[in-house]
């Protein structure tokens, strides 16, 4: 079994706009505004280009982001669900 694959929602449906240490992010389809903080901006927008599996989405943003002490995983897969949930982004 393939592992899962996450992208984020179509760049049509959503307005992303930053603010200070937060970024807010109006999901049309909804009609839901979210504000977001680190890293769940970076997320959507690592996620924006491809769909990417839990290490390849880890490997991208610690090239650009510190992601502190450990492997990152399981705060990694806690945005990813909080993502999901608001649906500004799919499991694939």
């Amino acid at each position: 079994m393939a592992d899962p694959r996450w992208r984020a929602a179509e760049a049509a449906l959503l307005i992303v706009e930053p603010l200070d240490m937060f970024t807010a992010v109006f999901h049309r389809p909804s009609g839901v505004t979210h504000l977001l903080n680190e890293p769940a901006p970076q997320i959507l927008e690592a996620l924006a280009q491809d769909a990417q599996t839990m290490d390849a989405l880890l490997a991208t943003l610690a090239l650009k982001y510190d992601l502190g002490a450990g492997d990152g995983t399981a705060m990694l897969r806690a945005r990813l669900d909080e993502l999901v949930a608001a649906g500004l982004v799919d499991r694939v």
